[in-house]
């Protein structure tokens, strides 16, 4: 058996869970190799409950047997001698033992994850509660339409370490943040690729992150880190209305195209904006100006939250770097980004 720390050892990590197990969380680089798919998991646990141990065993073993050779046909019949694959199911048991048993009859130095997925989970746990205190974090603030995420990867690109909360999360978050046809995580997932996020990071260097509230659509941001990028320097952007609304308009091109998805997404301000206000909006929305209709959201909605939201969470607000700029285009926010660096130890 080999532990959590020997993870980045091997050559391949597979997972022999069911597939609806794997696209909750699971390892990173793990593979997908179900040795029974959720609807055979459900069959054999029944039979388990409602007849006996012995014959869910004996559909169990036939089951696995027929997908694990499944697996070897498909995926890897080109492994070499001295390939070294690592195999985990829920607790370290009996799928990721008979699938590495298997493995290692072939000739593989197979090994299977001691504990499983409960130890992993127990570790990312663990290691999100330490690790955000070894960062110097520096935070992006700046109102709703800054450019805060277009300027991360421009720092990103070049050389700055980052840590992209939203874009790990697949959300922008706001009310209009989801991104079409693309789904978020689940939480154990979005946690397990924030931790791996934060292993490859070096503590000596600052660690750039767009100021965030606790959740990111339905995500939760965990408390540690929470703590600590609140507790962090910031710095501002200070774009011009103009400038920001102009950003809006590129950066969700996609909600402009769909007024369905855009009046879906507004619908979500009920109860926080007036029926009048809502009613505006929508006549905006149907009238295709947009220009408008972002103008108005910025200065009736989002910027009254942003200085309530900086001023009480951030304790550096008042005293943060200013960088105003009356256009948010690529080659503005590379120039910004570029003198960030050039202040940043």
């Amino acid at each position: 058996m080999a532990t959590v720390a020997e993870v980045a050892a091997f050559d391949a990590i597979i997972d022999a869970r069911a597939p609806g197990e794997f696209a909750e969380d699971h390892l990173p680089r793990a593979l997908s190799m179900p040795v029974l798919n959720d609807e055979e998991r459900a069959r054999v646990g029944t039979l388990y409950k409602q007849v006996s141990a012995f014959e869910a065993k004996k559909l169990g073993a036939a089951l696995v047997s027929r997908n694990v050779a499944d697996h070897i046909e498909r995926h890897l019949l080109d492994k070499p001698k001295h390939w070294r694959p690592l195999v985990y199911c829920w607790r370290g048991g009996q799928r990721s033992g008979a699938f590495s048993h298997i493995l290692r009859e072939i000739g593989w130095d197979a090994h299977r994850l001691q504990g499983g997925y409960k130890a992993w989970r127990r570790h990312v746990i663990e290691q999100l509660a330490q690790l955000p205190q070894e960062f110097r974090f520096r935070v992006v603030s700046g109102a709703t339409g800054s450019g805060k995420s277009r300027l991360l990867e421009a720092l990103a690109t070049q050389g700055a370490q980052v840590l992209h909360l939203e874009q790990l999360a697949a959300h922008k978050g706001s009310v209009l943040g989801n991104l079409p046809d693309q789904d978020q995580p689940a939480q154990k997932g979005f946690e397990s690729m924030l931790y791996a996020e934060l292993s490859r990071l070096d503590p000596q260097r600052p660690v750039f992150v767009e100021a965030e509230s606790r959740k990111i659509g339905r995500l939760q941001v965990p408390e540690t880190l929470l703590e600590a990028i609140r507790r962090a320097d910031v710095l501002r952007i200070e774009a011009s209305l103009p400038a920001r609304v102009a950003f809006l308009l590129r950066d969700y091109d996609y909600a402009v195209a769909d007024p369905d998805w855009l009046l879906a997404r507004l619908a979500n301000l009920k109860g926080l904006q007036s029926n009048e206000t809502l009613e505006r909006w929508q006549t905006l929305i149907a009238a295709g100006d947009h220009p408008a209709l972002v103008e108005q959201l910025l200065t009736q909605h989002y910027d009254p939250l942003y200085e309530r939201s900086q001023t009480r969470n951030y304790a550096s607000f008042d005293a943060a770097a200013r960088y105003v700029t009356d256009s948010l285009d690529d080659a503005a926010l590379d120039s910004i980004a570029a003198r960030i660096l050039a202040t940043s130890a």
